[in-house]
């Protein structure tokens, strides 16, 4: 019957993902089904602390965070927990030996969202990797299975991924994280005077993260790549969306992709890798 416990689990997992998600739970659909469940565990921890940050207003949010670290922690060191999110993570952590320094970092990320509303160039960094790099990293050691040799080579590509995404995410969600949560992430910019300069040297430092990234994800392996690709070229869309609207605009509303759009890039991803181009 465990067997029974740890599949609901991961099952609730993915109905996170599908609730929270479009756009990486159709990413996910295009890895190889091996892939599947370890990769919603992923997810579904990461959106829950993110949750904690972001939405739990009325509720003591460091009390939660120190909690779900906590428990987290202990589900690992246990092999089990009541929490199925947290079931399901330390599954995948225990499976694929995913490093405790990976989720120190992330965890720590989110805690500066409590605790911090602007940047330095280091806290950038620090930030950036924790909460984008670290989760680009644990997807990584899925994919790669236990080899240790292919993890090192294709590091460096998916932590420039991970942060080529959050950065991405910092220009579509101005509005909400300054205007509403007060942060402001890029170091240095005045939002109360954000420029056509200022934008472009973010959208600079994001298309070198985009083109480091690029070569790593042909390198993945073959049951990986179709997803990842997607998830690449679903970003790169969103950045071109946002590069081309003026400073103004991007903090007067959210920019998306249109599902229509989205599944215009899967088809042509599909495409793409059936016909060995990617």
């Amino acid at each position: 019957m465990l067997a029974l416990f740890n599949q609901t689990a991961l099952e609730c997992s993915k109905l996170i993902t599908e609730r929270y998600s479009t756009s990486f739970t159709l990413g996910i659909k295009t890895l190889d089904k091996k892939y599947h469940l370890p990769i919603y565990a992923i997810y579904g921890f990461v959106r829950y602390a993110d949750e904690i940050v972001d939405t739990f207003h009325d509720f003591d949010k460091q009390a939660l965070l120190d909690r779900f670290r906590a428990d987290t922690y202990l589900a690992i060191e246990e092999g089990i927990s009541l929490n199925p999110v947290l079931h399901s993570f330390q599954l995948v952590v225990r499976q694929y030996n995913i490093e405790r320094a990976l989720i120190d970092a992330f965890l720590r990320s989110m805690e500066m969202d409590l605790q911090r509303s602007d940047y330095d160039e280091a806290g950038y960094s620090d930030y950036i990797y924790g909460s984008a790099e670290v989760v680009g990293l644990m997807c990584l050691r899925v994919f790669c299975e236990g080899d240790a040799a292919e993890y090192d080579r294709l590091r460096e590509p998916a932590r420039k991924l991970g942060s080529a995404f959050q950065k991405v995410n910092f220009l579509r969600d101005i509005k909400s994280d300054y205007q509403e949560r007060g942060r402001t992430y890029f170091p240095g910019v005045d939002f109360t005077d954000f420029t056509r300069d200022a934008k472009a040297l973010i959208e600079d430092d994001i298309q070198r993260d985009f083109d480091d990234a690029y070569q790593g994800i042909l390198a993945l392996p073959r049951g990986a790549k179709m997803g990842v690709h997607l998830a690449y070229t679903y970003y790169l869309k969103l950045f071109c969306k946002i590069k081309n609207l003026p400073a103004s605009r991007i903090q007067q509303e959210r920019v998306r992709v249109p599902d229509p759009q989205k599944f215009a890039l899967l088809a042509q991803t599909m495409l793409r890798y059936r016909l060995n181009l990617l």
